[in-house]
């Protein structure tokens, strides 16, 4: 069955309200208890026929996009196409607007964007369980971008469950200059966790709570050593605590470091409160931009 001729697909980014981290396995991965929100910042992948597979992006951090194999949505086209015996020809154009090596989850983002767009352009029908079967493979957090909304994240944080949320929550996201790379990341924790006992990873009973009563003062008062990776951030880029700073001393309810970093999230109670932590970051000199956003946002859809 052939599809349209062409898909734009919309994706979003994240934010992680908790990140607990296990010790290293003996693959390399870590044990995560992820609880994952989808944030309305995002990208948008458009797919068309092509002679060959080929990939362009524009943006504000497009030329931190490599255009190669390397590439998630390119990936994900390879990925999908040889499941179904045919070749990737499609030409994958990114807009970029989630943050490049941010800790938001960008790159998981177009590389969901990209399953979804091209198996709806090739007439693939393929079931959810499907895609979310590639996405794993694919990444970590690819297949959260897939779904959207709110879930917790087992294994290396591919073993989604979904959570309920009982209303919108107000973002802050501080986009440093320059990315920082999960693995890099990582061996750092491994480092400053070296010789001492790392629990099991779990989620935090009070933080899910207050998902689920859609309570910003709740939610916040969960979030300080929520993420396991924001020593290891710190280390690696010092500078972040004077942006982390800025955000609290203007009024965030909370403040932590996005996933890997380098973005820092902040936690407002309300859109007012949001625009104004949003332009005192902007003032302080702290960050490259400030961005505001909702959550929950839906995962990837085809608009």
């Amino acid at each position: 069955m052939q599809g349209p001729e062409r898909v734009r697909v919309r994706v979003p980014a994240k934010v992680n309200v908790q990140l607990a981290v296990g010790a290293a396995r003996p693959d390399g991965f870590h044990d995560l208890a992820n609880v994952f929100l989808a944030v309305g910042l995002h990208d948008e992948i458009t797919v068309t026929p092509a002679d060959t597979l080929r990939v362009t992006c524009a943006g504000a951090d497009a030329a931190q996009v490599p255009l190669d194999a390397t590439n998630l949505a390119a990936r994900a086209a390879i990925a999908l196409a040889e499941r179904h015996g045919i070749e990737p020809a499609v030409h994958i154009h990114i807009d970029k607007d989630i943050p490049v090596a941010g800790g938001m989850a960008g790159g998981s983002a177009d590389g969901a964007g990209a399953l979804l767009a091209c198996d709806t352009l090739w007439g693939l029908g393929s079931s959810r369980d499907e895609l979310l079967a590639i996405c794993a493979e694919l990444g970590s957090d690819v297949p959260f971008s897939l779904i959207g909304g709110a879930a917790l994240g087992t294994g290396r944080g591919e073993h989604l469950t979904p959570l309920d949320v009982g209303g919108g929550f107000h973002w802050v996201f501080a986009v440093a200059d320059g990315g920082l790379s999960t693995p890099t990341v990582f061996r750092e924790f491994d480092r400053l966790t070296e010789g001492t006992d790392v629990p099991p990873p779990a989620a935090d009973p009070a933080l899910l709570a207050a998902l689920r009563t859609g309570d910003p003062v709740a939610l916040a008062a969960t979030l300080a050593g929520s993420n396991g990776l924001q020593p290891a951030a710190l280390a690696l880029r010092p500078s972040l605590a004077d942006t982390l700073a800025a955000g609290t001393a203007a009024g965030a309810l909370a403040a932590l470091v996005s996933g890997s970093g380098p973005t820092t999230a902040f936690l407002t109670k309300d859109a007012d409160s949001a625009t104004t932590v949003a332009e005192a970051l902007t003032a302080s000199g702290t960050c490259r931009t400030a961005r505001v956003a909702t959550s929950p946002a839906p995962g990837a859809t085809v608009v």
